[in-house]
């Protein structure tokens, strides 16, 4: 007879627990117990935001400082000022190199890529087309993407074009 009693004792006192804005059984909120804390809120520190300022990375890249002579020691050099009076330009990548590329596609096809080109992107191809013939001895393979603004060339050429572009100016 007295565990029928205790067990509806139990089943009630553990309802009870259960109902929602109250805490588990038998305890208390911590806000009950204790004054307000004396915690002053969020504090903002100025002085040491200096040292997060410096892992965050920059906006853009920096332009690049002016040396004593060209080339640099790495073999960078400014494009000239004023630029080259042709019918097209090549912008500079935003490292402020010579956009040309080498690409491998399909295993073992060499392509050399000129992209940012504005302007007579045909124009550049002859121009190209010229310079490379003079220095292979016969027309290599071109295709122009005037949509996306580059040329391909069959072959791995990154090099010579990329002398040859500087000397232009660009």
């Amino acid at each position: 007879m007295a565990v029928p009693v205790v067990a509806s004792a139990l089943r009630a006192g553990l309802r009870a627990c259960g109902r929602p804005g109250r805490p588990a059984c038998g305890l208390r909120w911590q806000s009950q117990t204790q004054e307000p804390s004396a915690y002053p809120g969020i504090v903002e520190s100025t002085e040491e935001y200096k040292f997060v300022e410096r892992l965050i990375p920059p906006a853009s890249i920096p332009e690049p400082p002016r040396h004593q002579s060209y080339p640099t020691p790495s073999g960078w050099q400014p494009p000239k000022d004023p630029p080259p009076n042709l019918p097209y330009f090549i912008r500079r990548s935003r490292m402020h190199n010579v956009p040309v590329y080498t690409e491998l596609t399909h295993g073992n096809r060499q392509m050399t890529l000129i992209r940012k080109v504005e302007g007579d992107i045909w124009a550049l191809q002859k121009d190209v087309e010229e310079f490379l013939t003079l220095l292979m001895g016969k027309t290599p393979v071109t295709q122009v993407n005037e949509v996306t603004g580059t040329l391909r060339i069959k072959g791995y050429f990154d090099q010579q074009l990329k002398a040859w572009l500087l000397e232009k100016g660009f």
